[in-house]
């Protein structure tokens, strides 16, 4: 994402506006130069590869969009790294104790470090060469950290990534914002969830799978103390909103005025028709190979009963529940189905809590016999829910004996 500096947005009455790019040839230009620039850099310094994008902003009248370009391409395609035979403060510390018992001269500074160089060599059991030791004595500084790695995007690619980046930055100053994820495809809104409850935002979630879910999230401007933190993980979330077919936000925001410096208020509205490009991954279809056997022998089964993936959510006290399955039938009864096949206790603990804090009278949970519940410190005896025990694999026979 773009620091508050490099962002661009202008004031349509209380309307806050994003700055977009034209994915055309002007821009798609630039975006290849800059790439360009990155390319040739690997195994440069910092240094080097600063000195070089200054040289090519120039006087450039848009300089602010070539360091936004520059910024994107540093933060999530660049990997730099510190280049020394030991921990340069480490390194330091022995060639200066070395370079203390000599007069300083040429000759002394040479035979020190062809001295340590060797020491190094064999304690390292690998050739290090005095030029190693004098260009890692300072590798830690910045501008020194050598680029290692460079994952050329494609030139189209960054383009979205810096409008994707724009709108990003109108959340860093919400106080408020109202996202209706609408019913379309079922399974979409686990991954948003996730995302939800990955960045610890403060949702009050209201509606159901079959209407789709109206979520009111908390902004970093209306917490007792304004959080830039709280305010990026507000915006790290709308990439995970674009893997949802049919949505529609509206955020408040808190502005200053750029001449008085007054506070006021702004709008900002977005709806799943945006264009914009999400760069995270799409959800899995499964979670595990268990659940997805399950489901294609679900498929081939003759039955009434249709099954949804997660499509439900159970509210349970500081989070919620989001159960593998739905199972509906057409005379309108549903149950929600878990499959437990997962090992680590932490994790069995954790569900088998969910479950009891959930106290949902359709919840059934298929539970692989497998597992050491007893050595997990779950009683099954204090879970509400239908339990179904399986060896190997969960049959759709046994939950279809279970519900009917």
């Amino acid at each position: 994402m773009l620091p508050s500096e490099l962002l661009s947005h202008r004031q349509n009455g209380e309307t806050i506006i994003p700055k977009r790019l034209k994915i055309d040839d002007r821009n798609l230009e630039l975006a290849i130069d800059l790439i360009t620039c990155f390319e040739e850099a690997v195994g440069k310094t910092q240094g080097e590869l600063d000195n070089q994008l200054s040289e090519f902003e120039g006087d450039s009248p848009d300089y602010r969009l070539i360091r936004g370009l520059v910024h994107l391409l540093k933060s999530s395609f660049c990997t730099f790294e510190v280049v020394s035979p030991l921990e340069p403060q480490e390194l330091r510390d022995r060639v200066f104790v070395l370079a203390a018992r000599s007069i300083p001269s040429l000759p002394a500074t040479a035979k020190t470090l062809s001295g340590l160089a060797d020491k190094l060599s064999e304690e390292l059991n690998r050739e290090v060469l005095p030029e190693q030791i004098r260009t890692g004595l300072y590798a830690d500084l910045q501008e020194n950290r050598i680029l290692t790695q460079f994952d050329a995007p494609i030139a189209e690619n960054l383009l979205h990534r810096y409008n994707l980046s724009q709108v990003q930055g109108v959340f860093y100053r919400a106080s408020q914002m109202t996202l209706n994820a609408h019913r379309n495809v079922p399974g979409e809104y686990k991954l948003l969830f996730r995302y939800l409850k990955l960045f610890q935002l403060m949702t009050y979630i209201e509606g159901d799978a079959d209407h789709g879910f109206t979520i009111t999230i908390d902004g970093p401007t209306s917490l007792f103390k304004p959080s830039t933190r709280y305010g990026l993980a507000i915006a790290k979330m709308l990439p995970a909103l674009l893997h949802v077919t049919k949505w529609s936000l509206s955020a408040t925001l808190q502005t200053r005025d750029f001449y008085t410096g007054a506070s006021k208020t702004g709008r900002f509205t977005l709806n799943s028709d945006c264009g914009l490009v999400s760069h995270y991954p799409p959800g899995k279809p499964y979670d595990s190979m268990l659940e997805a056997s399950f489901a294609n022998r679900w498929d081939s089964l003759k039955t009434d009963w249709v099954l949804e993936r997660e499509v439900d959510l159970i509210p349970i006290p500081g989070s919620v529940m989001i159960p593998d399955f739905r199972l509906v039938h057409p005379d309108g009864r549903t149950y929600l189905l878990e499959i437990v096949g997962y090992w680590r206790p932490e994790y069995l603990q954790k569900k088998f809590a969910q479950a009891r804090k959930a106290e949902c009278d359709n919840l059934i949970l298929a539970v692989s016999e497998r597992l050491n519940l007893e050595k997990a410190g779950v009683k099954v005896s204090d879970t509400p829910a239908k339990i179904i025990w399986f060896k190997d694999k969960l049959l759709p026979k046994t939950v279809l004996d279970v519900i009917e």
